[in-house]
């Protein structure tokens, strides 16, 4: 009998075999990281301090600056040589003109080595980059205000260079064509990047002028892949159409005519002046703060005056404080090049403490709806008409001929082959589902089921079944059993619309059975409801406006992952954004339903942020030598507080169609008012070592923790957070009393006297020195406000806010009295 067994070659090679399975079974996910570094980038190489006022272009290309470049690239790779191992690392980006740091794919083994590697200040794993996703100059008395100021609509911005980093941009859509704008005057704009990356869908005449620069960055999302090359193209084109949309609220040409499925009137960005630079940084595919990052890196080197960020992560920072991501950083590096950085603060809402965009050196713009309104209706044979949402044609007649209603779950095919699932038999998601001798020229009652609720079914389904089985019409409706749903409206080629309120479907659905006998099984055996789509794209001016968005993320801000408050306000202004029309790529990549459109109806705060970029511009082209503090400040304080009715604004909440007083912390300073923020008055100031000073006041952070980020010394932390010099004051923990400080700056050209008045937050009583003053052009007062607790809470409860009011003379234009407010949120301490 032979014995079996393994000789000693076998087993080597078994256990090498088995080594290497475990290997591959076993081996580390490669993910993204990004680095900061040690030592100066080339825009602030040599430079101790910056007051704001920018860099010069030439700081920034300039020989010497190159070979700066050039030899932190190098310094980039042999770090990365000397500690992984050749083969195991690809290096995505260097970041060498704001920031000092690279971008790497390795894993997170890898990640912790660079993180304990001298010369490393921060490593951060990518988290990805999401969208934050007319009539609104109008709503923002633009034509009659600043533009008028300004020499009209084409002037408005004239000089002036706004950066999007964002998907992309149609060139060829009639916003961002060339009407006779003259060459950009040097003497006017630091702006020198006009580079034309020319590419699949965009040849290099897309720079025409009205777009001065175009760039795309795509080695994160090709590291992160696997990408889509029929939409993820690789040149400046926008495929998705949010980027488009995003420039033409800031800056598109004025009066281009809103053509969907009709015509909706003219749309014209804020400063239809200003030309565009644009900066491609997220795909359909995917998104990374990789390619973000780079793109921010570029813009600033570039000289864009302001820079638009209606894209982000959609999560707070896992082991970082939020305001110290590598993302924050290019951001505040920005801010000390001089350029005005806004960005969208998500779409979270109502829930507090849901913002996500949180330093003080970039403006934070929450949503909210304007006035304008399309009203549609479905009108019952029996008379009685049901209100819904949908830009959407009439059947035919316009609700003079009825048409016969039908349940889907009364149409189903009773032998057909298709799972018996609420897509098929309730939500109109197949034609193969539904018996086309039944449905043909019916208006077809689609219901609200399980499919929308995990959002595997579309409307785009819908619209396709429709069109296939030749419906008159369709309604979708709200289920009792999963409640209202938020709807938008949508342009529809067939007559359709949404009742997303469950009473208005309740009634619908008593007319229906009333109307409908069924047989003994239940099944209806003659249809007698009759119905018709009325009218929907005509728009109605009216009623309360503005009112915080459902979705607009909310304050307060927060420091960490626990959404630990920080003494900072967040937002720290409102814009339109919700329901804005304005530019769109036909092919639409990840909204089918919008696919052929070149204009598209969008909410989100990715709409609102482009209208602050867009105000910044025609700030900054009254004041060329203002700081981004200075703008902001001046649109902060100029902030309309009251709404159409004149009662302070009021926020909808998680109901659907609640409504309560908003606070700071949904609105920050108020809505955006871009004629008053040409002339505050009064402006506060502050620079790039005051937000060092900041960072190093902020409670349980240790010093080092800032200066890794930063790359900057804590040697003159403030006393507290509060202390920086904002025109709000925001304290999460009062205890007993605080002196806050204040430095305000009048930019007039006369001299000012303010009288000081307060309405302090419930438990403080508050006390302001001086009580009046009287300063001059260009001068500088200081202000001093005690805030003493009267109230002592035995628990940690919530904020309460107030203001403090500087009463100055008349506007000489207007007649109305110069105010410049300063918001405060207040929190007392346990025991305080």
């Amino acid at each position: 009998m032979t014995r079996l067994g393994f000789n000693p070659a076998t087993r080597i090679g078994v256990a090498l075999l088995a080594f290497t399975i475990f290997r591959i079974c076993f081996a580390e996910k490669r993910e993204i990281y990004l680095a900061l570094m040690e030592g100066d980038p080339v825009a602030f190489a040599g430079v101790s301090s910056s007051p704001e006022h920018g860099l010069s272009r030439h700081n920034l290309n300039r020989k010497v600056s190159r070979a700066h470049a050039k030899r932190l690239a190098n310094s980039h790779d042999q770090l990365l040589q000397s500690v992984l191992e050749t083969g195991s690392y690809k290096k995505l980006y260097s970041f060498n003109h704001v920031i000092n740091g690279f971008s790497v794919h390795i894993t997170e083994s890898q990640a912790k080595r660079l993180k304990e590697t001298p010369g490393v200040r921060l490593v951060e794993r990518d988290r990805g980059a999401k969208l934050m996703t007319t009539y609104t100059p109008q709503f923002l008395g633009l034509r009659q205000g600043a533009w008028s100021q300004l020499g009209g609509p084409r002037n408005a911005g004239e000089g002036i260079v706004l950066g999007f980093v964002d998907t992309g941009i149609n060139p060829a859509h009639p916003s961002f064509a060339n009407l006779g704008l003259p060459p950009l005057n040097n003497s006017t704009s630091r702006f020198s990047g006009a580079a034309c990356e020319a590419g699949p869908l965009f040849p290099v005449f897309s720079c025409n002028g009205k777009i001065v620069s175009a760039r795309f960055f795509s080695a994160g999302a090709r590291a992160a892949g696997p990408l889509n090359p029929a939409v993820d193209i690789m040149s400046p084109f926008d495929a998705v159409g949010h980027g488009s949309h995003v420039a033409a609220i800031a800056a598109g040409n004025p009066d281009v005519a809103v053509v969907a499925n009709g015509l909706y009137g003219w749309a014209s960005g804020v400063a239809p002046g200003a030309r565009i630079a644009v900066y491609k940084a997220v795909y359909p595919t995917l998104g990374t703060m990789t390619d973000v990052v780079a793109a921010i890196d570029q813009a600033v080197r570039d000289g864009v005056d302001a820079l638009s960020l209606s894209v982000g992560p959609d999560e707070a920072p896992e082991d970082t404080p939020t305001l110290l991501s590598v993302f924050d950083m290019a951001m505040l590096s920005a801010r000390r090049a001089g350029v005005f950085v806004a960005q969208a603060v998500g779409n979270k809402g109502p829930s507090p403490s849901t913002v996500l965009a949180y330093g003080p050196w970039t403006v934070g713009v929450a949503a909210a709806s304007t006035d304008r309104t399309y009203p549609v209706s479905l009108l019952l044979g029996s008379g009685q008409r049901i209100s819904g949402v949908g830009l959407t044609g009439p059947t035919l007649g316009n609700g003079m001929i009825q048409y016969k209603l039908v349940l889907a779950k009364d149409a189903i095919l009773p032998y057909g082959v298709f799972p018996r699932t609420p897509p098929y038999t309730e939500e109109c998601q197949s034609p193969r589902a539904l018996d086309p001798t039944v449905v043909l020229g019916s208006v077809v009652i689609c219901t609200f089921s399980a499919g929308f609720f995990n959002r595997t079914s579309s409307l785009t389904a819908i619209l396709n079944t429709a069109i296939s089985l030749r419906f008159r019409g369709f309604v979708l409706v709200a289920n009792p059993a999963y409640g209202d749903f938020i709807s938008e409206p949508i342009p529809f080629p067939v007559p359709g619309m949404m009742i997303p309120r469950v009473a208005d479907a309740q009634i619908l659905s008593r007319y229906y059975e009333q109307e409908t006998v069924r047989g003994r099984g239940g099944a209806a055996t003659r249809f007698g409801a009759t119905a018709a789509i009325r009218e929907g794209r005509v728009a109605s001016f009216g009623g309360r406006a503005p009112t915080v968005s459902r979705f607009s993320s909310r304050g307060p801000d927060y420091i960490d992952v626990k959404k630990t408050p920080m003494d900072v306000l967040k937002p720290d202004i409102l814009a339109p954004g919700h329901q804005v029309w304005a530019a769109w790529s036909p092919m639409s990549a990840s909204e089918p339903i919008l696919v052929g459109q070149s204009f598209a109806l969008l909410s989100g705060t990715s709409m609102a942020t482009p209208h602050v970029v867009g105000a910044a511009a025609l700030i900054k082209q009254v004041n060329p030598s203002w700081t981004p503090s200075m703008i902001a400040s001046a649109m902060l304080t100029t902030a309309t507080k009251r709404d159409s009715y004149g009662d302070l604004i009021m926020a909808e909440g998680s109901d659907f169609s609640s409504l309560s007083r908003a606070t700071p912390f949904d609105v920050g300073s108020g809505l955006l008012n871009p004629t008053s923020a040409l002339n505050p008055g009064l402006v506060f100031p502050s620079d790039y070592e005051d937000y060092i000073s900041f960072l190093c006041s902020l409670p349980k952070i240790d010093p080092s923790v800032v200066e890794a980020a930063t790359g900057e010394s804590c040697a003159r932390p403030l006393t507290y957070p509060s202390d920086l010099n904002l025109p709000s004051v925001t304290i999460s923990a009062l205890a007993g009393v605080r002196t806050v400080r204040r430095r305000v700056k009048n930019v007039s050209a006369r001299q000012l006297t303010f009288v000081v008045s307060m309405r302090p937050p419930n438990g403080t009583v508050i006390s302001v020195n001086p009580p009046w003053f009287t300063i001059d052009p260009q001068g500088v007062q200081d202000l001093d406000m005690e805030i003493r607790v009267t109230k002592a809470s035995t628990e940690l409860g919530q904020f309460h806010h107030g203001e403090v009011v500087l009463t100055g003379p008349a506007d000489p234009s207007s007649q109305s009295l110069l105010e410049v407010p300063i918001t405060l949120s207040i929190r007392v301490q346990p025991g305080g």
